[in-house]
């Protein structure tokens, strides 16, 4: 409204102004202009004929035009007067609402400042494209004008922004809405023109450089329109908010003034009271009146105490105030804390955003890494099945997610308590304010009476004070309402702020909620990476330790390798050295050989020498038997040499086996490099895949987040759209909400399809943990392989433990050995002197025996420690091997059965499909029937309304008589305030369905399943319902037929007139009361729909819980699978709350059926009293009354079937509860078997461990058997030996030998550590026996020596030895004697020996069987350690599934609590409403009373129908109760059987799992008992083997212990060869550690050197980089000087283009001239044609013409001769010639013939056109009324002429039409002559003119030279809107065309009119 008034304002002064002067101008021109024509029409007209007919055309011209002008001045009028009438009513409103608006205004200036600038930006683009466009259109003549831009600044008129005050005027608002009105217009205008030249500047610009300007184009359009719409929702928003707090202001002036007036009239009343008091006391001073003295002072105490406390209390509402001003500013801070936390809150989601992309980062590293492994894992061939499974997960994240609900509703519930709590105590501190006083007024007036008592003397102080208290109590008047005024104020200004702290609250809140919904979907995310993360980390943990394991396996292989190669070479070297000690040995048997035959040679000359003695003889046999021996010997050494080298064969053998292994050793790993390149390939082709599978999701999550960005503009465009289509038609709402509900279908496929693209995702997902979970599976067995092998490591280390232990004896018995050397060193030295003689030969014999007896000492323990190592390592090697293909086996079995898992849970997913699918073709089938239900309902529905309505249109017209207003008021009033609720309601559903529309799709699809399934019984009810009322409506219709047969009775008795007079009288009365009932009837409506609204929340918050408490019993029951006990209860509880719930909405449907019973009867009561005298009932009650009591009935009977259901739906759940239960007891027994299946297993288990332990303590006590017998073997070697040592006392220099090779036989034995950590204390002993060594040299020196001199004395001494020889001789026999003794115990000893030998094979077998069977024992635990660990595995899965329940228990009981507390609150509300009730109950009961006492003789049918209905309640409340029981029993049968359900799933599933179990058990004991057998006969095969072994091996022995004394001298050889060879790898070894250290300071050196060349590097790389910048700054400068020409060249080519540029501007202008010449040429074409088609239309009009002039030549014009008539006889008598002479060149009679008639007799013509024309001059019927002037005295006494020329000047004046005032012909300022006419326009303006004007060209000559130079349409004023005069311009609608008088041309008639003029 004020837009369109400022509007109009503005328009009119403007245009007015504008017409003003126009007209002004106008009006002189025109006037000259028809005296010019008249003076050359006196001139040239000659016929009046013509002249007359052209005028009487014009004149009805004019006479039509002033009939549509007055048309549309009524029109006008009538718009105006309406207009004036908005105008008043909008001045009321806008002086309201001026304040208001004017805050807005600042506002709406500051955008308009905005929107000029934004307009100002679109000009300047504007202008860039304009010449942009001219540019492109160079040297056209054709250019559109470019003035718009010009014509399109506004004209600005600054105003003040602020206000000074009210004293502003209206114009200013109304200014302002125009200006916006025409920025608005401008801005659109301009958009239209930004699209012209953007269209232009596409079709001229072939580069396309204006796509950035098109795109900033199109944004700033997209940018007005958004702004438009929002200018358009917040005007409407601010109305809106207006409006509502214009009425709430209003209420709350309405209860304030209520409340001062009520407290006003109590003080007025008081006041009245206390002057009655003062007066009574007054007058009764004198007369001692004690008792009013007191009443007065009592008042007067009264009055203090209540001044005191209104002043307590106006202090305490101060109080609370500044209470309330602080709660205020709490609550601002703590909205300033949510704003702070809500900025933290967006901080903490970037960081959360960023970690997630940090932990994506690392978690696709993690996932390359993992695929690597997993590649590895699988080219090594250790595949596992999943052991995880990814339900964990999901229990993780729904844990997550009930986490995030629980504190959502905690927050919510907070919130709403803060809330609650601070209404209740504002609402608190109002009702205590009023109720303190009271109180504290008790027991002060208790006090005052008692002070009273005591101050009776005081009478005349209180008569004195009375008059002071009277003042005081007017200021305590007015202090009072002042406080009540400042309190009102103060209160609004809280409630005011409250609201406004409300709002911004739950707008917070809500962004709070939002946000802290993405907090907990981020953070849940961020859990659910970080777990992915650390998971990942452990599995690359794993991954890393089993890398490490196999490197450090492959380690021990390389080792134990690099020993078998060290110990083979040792192997050769030995077999080398024994080669070479055999060839020695050889070669000594010759050298004795030899030696023998001298000796032989030598003995047979002494033989012969010495023949003659018979003692000769003796020693000459005993020689040959010495000899005869020493052949046996020898032979024995041969034999032993043979065996030997048989056993260097055997060796060979094993070596090259051994040979063989390390080729397949060295193969194997060959192989596992090159599988490891292979695995290195795939990884990097894996990573390349994922690499690229990961650019591929990026981009398509960067779509989806660009899809999901677009459909969110879409959305908020769609909310925008609504909020703008709030105000519109509801058609239009229909409309758009069917393209929403469109638009809705689309999301859901899009989101459909978004759901199945994140399955996909899920899926490669799991399939991606289904790999990890393998390569854990993997990592984890080789992690049990790795302990394994840490117990075979452990095992090794012990062992070399013993054998240090062995060593260190083995070294305290070299210590012995040492000191028995020297004593043997001291016994030589005493023997050497007694035998000199026979040494070489004792020599020899000795070294015979002591080879004899040595050779088995150092050969056994060789050969024996080399076979028993590699048998431990073939046997080692075989366990492994074995083991390896079980682990193989098992594996394969695992991966069978897991394949066979996936295939039924495969089978399972699809059977769950196809479920969901049957079940979504039933629902659609569903929908589709209850849609076609609904629809035959709604038919039968309108059928019944008709047929009701029919009914009622009968009874209506029948008792039209008596009741014609009050029931027809009523019903339209009822009509009124029903379509009013459903206008109402309509409009918020029409809201409620928007926004439900974009917020709440979800939330109908839950509410739909719950409608389908109340739907079918809504369906079945309403079929009994139709049926039922049929039967009804009918009995009715009976009962109004017999009503109507006595009332037509009635009419026609007498009594009737009476009575119809008396109902005219009370018709009067109802009018007055109907008016009030209807007032009443309003605030009721008003309560019932608030009352409706309510309900209806209730009900979709019931809903809502319903839906919940749904999903929470499912959970429930899932739960009651475990914890059966504890939820039975919970169960219980939650039933009883919702029967609770259910009975509770049921009062509150009685409740307000009640409500709509006491309006009844209300209207009955207003009807009742009006009727108390004529004696009949309203037929509107008893129709209300009996539908009531169907409906009742009908309730009734639903109630019964619904019963009989239920109880039916009960036996059926009995019956399911019964066969559930003999499910349940036949699962129970099958639990019992599987567990005593279970407990078997155990105690075989148990029974195995125990087995084991005895083994493992049997192992113990052999071990230690085995070293009491190692302890017995050495001392036995101690003791042999001594006996050795004793034996050895001739030779000492062997025995050094001999304890040298032992010791190096002992390094030998000792592992290649032991030897590395004491090679120190080796080197010490070997220093200290080559001293022992140069010491032996010194005295085999010396011995030598003394040989040689006794060789030389044998000659000299033969006699004195054959003196001697006796004595030797028996000493001899003495020492045989002795040696036999010695041989004895030797033998004796060797026996020893053999048995300890026999009994240490025999317990080595035994230790070997043990081993045999501590390694099956031991892979027997390591099965069971593996069982163990699954077992343990098993239990850790159960544990946390049972902490998962736990927790969800848990989560369950809060939710209950949470629950229970809505409940409770829920309680609290509907005892609030039953309070309500029950106070609506006591009202009905009062209303039924009054009924009853009015209606006590007449309304005996109505107390019946009550009576009824109270019943038929009572029958419906019973009814309930036992539907509530009945739910109740259903819902705990319900409970019941589902519990049974679930315990017989959870049955079966342990069933399957025990079975599962059980096979899995079978299948292991089946292995187990396979793999027993295996070893046992692999046992057995080895025993045999052993067996063959020993035997061999016994043979060997036997053989050897002949051998052995003969190869004891080699073997002592042997030890000095390899004690050098020792020395040799001593040396050795030392070199390669002074070479290593050598290296090592190599390295060193070459690191430093490395160093020295990178800083030598960087120092060249410096000088090199200041070489080139010197280079670079040459090169520079001569790019410089370069440049310099290349500009100078650019220069004189820029020239040279210059000139071929002008010379194409040139040749482009002449191409362009040539263009537009034959553009000109075209158009010249054109307007050839045009003018040709105007021709031809000139032609027909000229045609048309000439018809019309030869039809009007012959007749005479009546009006113009009447005038003519009439204007001779008003003429003076002497001037009368003159007007015959008029008429007569207008008849066309020539002048000499009228010359003639006039000399001839004037009286005949006079007579003739008297007696022809008769006094007719008062019919004119079309003569214009010219208006007479107060200065001319008489019109008789002018002239005819001179009235001409006034009627042809009243004519020729323009009466301008009132300007149109209508909404669309309105311009903005400055527009009108200024704007562009279209070409529409111009082209109807020339035809409507050109019509006009082009009438008669031929027929007015004098026209033609006058139209020619001043045409009153040019064709340029209509091309181009020049600035010329307003002549010149084309006539306008406001403007009427006018067409001089045609003259003929005549000089007789323009001279008449001359000498007129002149005269």
């Amino acid at each position: 409204m004020a837009s369109w008034l400022g509007g109009l304002g503005s328009g009119l002064g403007q245009s007015l102004g504008q017409v003003g002067d126009s007209l002004s101008s106008l009006t002189g021109q025109i006037s000259n202009f028809t005296k010019d024509i008249l003076l050359e029409g006196t001139e040239e007209v000659g016929d009046a004929a013509t002249e007359l007919q052209v005028s009487s055309s014009r004149l009805r011209e004019i006479e039509s035009i002033h009939a549509t002008q007055r048309s549309e001045n009524e029109r006008l009028k009538k718009v105006c007067s309406d207009l004036e009438e908005k105008h008043e009513a909008a001045e009321l409103q806008i002086k309201q609402l001026s304040i208001e608006y004017r805050n807005q205004l600042q506002q709406r200036e500051v955008e308009i400042s905005h929107l000029k600038a934004r307009q100002n930006a679109l000009q300047e683009q504007l202008q860039k494209l304009q010449t942009a466009a001219q540019s492109a259109q160079l040297g056209a003549g054709v250019l559109p004008p470019t003035t718009t831009s010009a014509s399109f600044v506004p004209v600005v008129r600054h105003h003040s922004s602020g206000f000074q005050g009210d004293d502003m005027d209206f114009g200013d608002v109304i200014w302002s809405q125009q200006e916006i009105n025409r920025l608005s217009n401008e801005i659109s205008r301009l958009e239209s023109e930004v699209d012209h030249w953007m269209q232009i500047a596409q079709s001229s610009s072939v580069q396309g450089t204006n796509n950035a300007d098109q795109s900033e184009i199109c944004k700033l359009q997209n940018i007005i329109k958004e702004l438009k719409q929002n200018l358009s929702q917040e005007i409407d928003e601010h109305q809106h908010e207006l409006s509502v707090l214009q009425d709430a202001h209003r209420q709350k002036l309405a209860e304030i003034s209520r409340r001062h007036r009520e407290e006003l009239g109590e003080y007025e009343e008081r006041i009245e009271e206390l002057e009655d008091q003062l007066q009574q006391g007054g007058a009764g001073i004198d007369i001692t009146d004690h008792s009013k003295i007191r009443e007065l002072q009592k008042n007067v105490q009264s009055l203090q105490t209540e001044k005191v406390e209104y002043t307590q209390n106006v202090k305490e509402l101060e109080d609370k105030v500044k209470h309330l001003n602080q709660k205020l500013s709490s609550v601002e801070k703590e909205n300033k804390i949510l704003l702070n936390v809500r900025e933290v809150a967006k901080v903490e989601n970037n960081q959360i955003t960023q970690e997630y992309e940090r932990l994506k980062s690392e978690f696709i590293k993690l996932q390359n890494y993992v695929a690597e492994e997993e590649t590895l894992l699988k080219e090594q061939g250790k595949k596992l099945s999943p052991m995880t499974s990814p339900e964990e997960e999901v229990l993780r994240l729904q844990q997550a997610l009930w986490d995030a609900e629980k504190e959502i509703i905690r927050l919510n519930t907070l919130n709403q308590e803060e809330l609650q709590k601070k209404m209740a105590s504002l609402q608190y501190k109002d009702e205590d304010t009023t109720a303190s006083p009271i109180e504290d007024q008790n027991l002060e007036l208790n006090l005052l009476r008692q002070d009273l008592e005591r101050k009776e003397h005081k009478l005349k102080e209180s008569i004195m004070e009375r008059t002071t208290l009277t003042a005081e109590l007017e200021e305590l008047d007015k202090q009072n309402q002042e406080a009540m005024q400042h309190v009102i104020t103060l209160k609004e200004q809280l409630s005011k702020q409250h609201t406004e702290v409300d709002s911004t609250i739950n707008q917070l809140k809500l962004d709070i909620d939002f946000e802290r919904r993405k907090m907990s979907e981020v953070e849940a995310e961020k859990m659910e990476m970080s777990k992915e993360v650390e998971a990942q980390k452990l599995k690359m943990n794993n991954f890393t330790i089993a890398l490490n394991d196999l490197h450090l396996s492959n380690q021990h292989l390389k080792d134990n390798i690099k020993d078998l190669r060290e110990q083979l070479k040792k192997s050769q070297d030995c077999n080398l050295n024994n080669n070479k000690e055999i060839v020695e040995l050889k070669q000594n048997l010759k050298q004795k050989e030899e030696e023998l035959s001298i000796s032989q040679n030598k003995l047979k000359k002494i033989i012969n020498q010495e023949s003659n003695s018979n003692y000769q003889d003796l020693s000459l046999k005993e020689r040959e038997a010495e000899i005869a021996k020493l052949n046996k010997d020898i032979s024995e050494n041969k034999q032993l040499n043979q065996n030997l080298e048989k056993s260097v064969c055997d060796l060979k053998t094993e070596n090259e086996k051994l040979l063989a292994v390390c080729d397949e050793l060295k193969q194997q790993l060959h192989e596992t490099f090159a599988e490891k390149n292979k695995v290195s390939l795939e990884k990097d082709t894996m990573l390349e895949a994922l690499k690229m599978e990961k650019k591929q999701l990026e981009t398509e999550l960067s779509q989806i987040e660009k899809r999901l960005l677009e459909q969110a503009h879409k959305y908020e465009q769609t909310i925008e759209e609504l909020s703008n289509a709030r105000n519109m038609n509801t058609t239009a709402l229909q409309f758009e909400h069917e393209r929403l509900v469109k638009l809705n279908q689309e999301r859901d496929f899009e989101i459909a399809e978004l759901k199945r693209n994140i399955e996909q995702m899920e899926a490669d997902h799991e399939e991606t943990k289904e790999m990890l979970t393998t390569s854990l599976g993997g990592q984890k067995q080789l992690t049990e392989l790795i302990n394994e092998k840490e117990l075979f490591v452990e095992k090794f280390k012990n062992r070399a433990l013993e054998l240090q232990q062995e060593l260190e004896e083995y070294v305290k018995d070299s210590k012995k050995h040492d000191i028995l050397r020297q004593n043997l060193e001291e016994k030589d030295k005493s023997l050497a002197a007694m035998k000199e003689e026979n040494n070489h030969l004792k020599e020899e014999i000795e070294r015979l025996k002591d080879q004899q007896s040595r050779s088995p000492s150092v050969t056994e323990p060789k050969t024996l420690d080399i076979i028993t190592e590699l048998e431990t390592e073939i046997t080692q090697l075989h366990v492994i091997k074995n083991n390896l293909e079980e682990e193989i086996k098992l594996h394969k079995k695992k991966i069978e059965d897991q394949n066979q898992k996936t295939v039924q849970l495969q089978q399972s997913l699809q059977e769950h499909k196809k479920e969901i699918d049957e079940s979504k073709f039933q629902c659609e089938q569903m929908n589709v029937t209850h849609e076609k239900l609904f629809l035959e309902k709604d038919e039968e529905i309108k059928k019944l309304q008709k047929t009701i309505e029919q009914i009622k249109t009968q009874l209506h017209n029948e008792r039209q008589v008596i009741q014609t207003d009050s029931s027809d008021l009523l019903q339209e009033n009822k009509v009124q305030t029903l379509n009013g609720e459903n206008g109402n309601e309509k409009h918020d559903l029409s809201k409620s369905e928007i926004e439900r529309l974009v917020k709440g799709i979800k939330e109908r699809e839950r509410e739909i399943k719950l409608l389908n399934e109340k739907n079918v019984s809504l369906t079945e009810q309403i079929d009994q319902l139709s049926k039922d009322q049929v039967g009804k409506l009918t009995q009715i219709i009976q009962e109004k037929d017999v009503e109507i047969q006595n009332l037509q009775a009635s009419v026609s008795s007498s009594a009737y007139r009476q009575d119809v007079l008396y109902l005219q009288q009370q018709l009067q009365a109802y009018v007055m009361e109907r008016e009030q009932v209807l007032a009443v009837l309003s605030e009721k409506t008003r309560e019932n729909s608030q009352l409706k609204t309510e309900y209806h929340k209730i009900v979709d918050v019931v809903a809502g819980k319903e839906a919940a408490l749904m999903k929470l019993q499912e959970e429930n029951q899932k739960l009651s699978n475990r914890f059966e006990s504890s939820s039975q209860d919970m169960f219980r509880e939650t039933i009883q709350n919702l029967s609770r719930i259910i009975r509770e909405k049921d009062i509150e449907i009685d409740a307000l059926s009640q409500k709509c019973q006491t309006l009844l009867t209300v209207l009955q009561t207003s009807n009742i009293g009006t009727d108390s005298g004529s004696g009949g009932v309203n037929s509107n009650q008893f129709e209300e009354l009996l539908q009531e009591r169907d409906k009742l009935k009908q309730q009734v009977k639903k109630m019964e079937e619904w019963k009989q259901q239920v109880m039916t739906t009960v036996q059926n759940m009995q019956h399911e509860s019964a066969h559930l239960q003999e499910e349940l007891h036949k699962l129970q027994a099958q639990i019992s078997i599987d567990s005593d299946s279970n407990s078997k297993l155990q105690i075989d288990y148990n029974g195995l461990i125990q087995s084991y332990e005895q083994n493992e303590k049997k192992l113990k006590s052999f071990s230690q058997e085995l070293a009491q017998v190692q302890h017995s073997i050495g001392q036995l070697h101690n003791t042999k030996d001594l006996l050795l040592g004793k034996l050895d006392m001739v030779t000492p220099p062997l025995l050094m030998a001999s304890s040298v090779s032992q010791a190096s036989d002992f390094l030998s034995s000792t592992p290649p550590e032991i030897v590395s950590d004491e090679s120190k204390l080796l080197q010490q002993e070997v220093e200290q026996l080559k001293k022992m060594l140069q010491e032996k040299d010194v005295t085999i020196g010396t011995l030598k020596e003394n040989n040689q001199r006794l060789s030389d004395s044998m000659a000299a001494t033969s006699v004195l030895e054959r003196k001697g020889q006796e004595e030797t001789d028996s000493e001899m026999k003495q020492i045989k004697g002795k040696c036999d003794v010695l041989q004895k115990s030797l033998r004796e000893k060797d026996l020893l020996i053999k048995s300890k030998i026999d009994q240490v094979l025999s317990v080595s077998e035994n230790l070997s069987n043990k081993e045999n069977e501590n390694e099956l024992l031991k892979q027997a635990v390591t099965n069971l350690k593996e069982r163990n660990l699954i077992l343990e595995m098993d239990i850790c899965k159960l544990k946390e599934e049972n902490e998962k329940i736990v927790a969800r228990c848990r989560e369950k009981e809060t939710e209950f609590r949470a629950l229970q507390e809505t409940n409770m609150q829920f309680s609290m509300m509907l005892r609030e409403r039953e309070f309500e009730s029950h106070s609506m109950k006591e009202k009905a009961f009062a209303f039924e009373k009054l009924l009853k006492e009015k209606e006590q003789g007449k309304m005996g049918e109505l107390n019946q129908l009550l009576n009824e209905v109270k019943s038929m309640q009572e029958k419906a409340v019973s009814f309930q109760q036992e539907r509530d029981q009945v739910i109740l029993a259903l819902k705990q049968k319900q409970m019941e059987s589902s519990a049974l359900q679930n315990e017989v799933q959870h049955l079966r599933d342990k069933e399957q799992r025990l079975n599962q179990e059980l096979k899995r058990l079978r299948n292991h004991l089946l292995e187990m008992e396979d793999s027993y057998t295996r070893e046992a006969l692999a046992a057995e095969d080895r025993e045999t083997k052993l067996r063959k072994k020993v035997m061999v091996l016994e043979e060997k022995l036997a053989s050897s212990s002949t051998a052995v004394e003969n190869a004891s001298h080699q073997a002592s050889l042997q030890v000095e060869s390899l004690q050098e060879q020792l020395n040799l790898v001593s040396r050795q070894r030392d070199e390669t550690v002074l070479q290593l250290t050598l290296s090592q300071d190599q390295v060193k050196q070459y690191a430093l050197s490395l160093a020295n060349l990178q800083m030598v590097l960087e120092q060249f790389q410096q000088e090199e980089k200041a070489m080139y910048s010197a280079e670079l700054e040459k090169h520079q400068k001569e790019t410089a000087e370069w440049r310099k020409k290349a500009e100078k060249l650019e220069g004189t080519i820029e020239s040279l283009q210059e000139s071929l540029e002008e010379a194409n501007a040139a040749l482009d202008a002449a191409s362009r001239l040539t263009e537009q010449l034959d553009l000109k040429e075209e158009q010249i074409e054109d307007l050839r044609k045009q003018a040709a088609i105007k021709q031809e239309m000139l032609e027909d009009a000229q045609n048309k013409l000439m018809n019309l002039i030869n039809s009007t030549e012959g007749k005479v014009d009546k009006v113009l001769m009447r005038n003519l008539f009439i204007g001779h006889f008003h003429t003076p008598k002497n001037k009368r010639h003159e007007v015959l002479r008029l008429m007569g060149s207008i008849l066309g009679v020539k002048k000499e013939e009228i010359d003639q008639l006039l000399s001839e007799d004037h009286k005949g013509v006079t007579r003739w056109v008297t007696g022809w024309l008769g006094g007719g001059g008062a019919g004119s019927k079309s003569v214009p009324s010219t208006p007479l002037r107060p200065t001319n005295p008489s019109i008789f006494n002018s002239s005819f002429s001179e009235l001409f020329v006034k009627f042809l000047e009243t004519e020729s004046r323009p009466t301008l039409p009132p300007p149109k005032l209508s909404v669309h012909d309105m311009k903005p300022l400055g527009a009108t002559g200024i704007c562009n006419p279209s070409s529409t326009r111009s082209s109807t303006h020339t035809e409507t003119i050109g019509s006009g004007t082009s009438r008669r060209p031929d027929a007015n000559p004098f026209l033609a030279p006058r139209s020619a130079a001043v045409p009153l349409i040019t064709p340029t004023s209509l091309g181009a809107g020049g600035s010329g005069h307003l002549l010149m311009k084309p006539i306008s609608d406001a403007l009427p065309t006018f067409t001089p008088l045609p003259v003929l041309p005549d000089a007789s008639a323009g001279a008449v009119l001359k000498d007129l003029l002149k005269q």
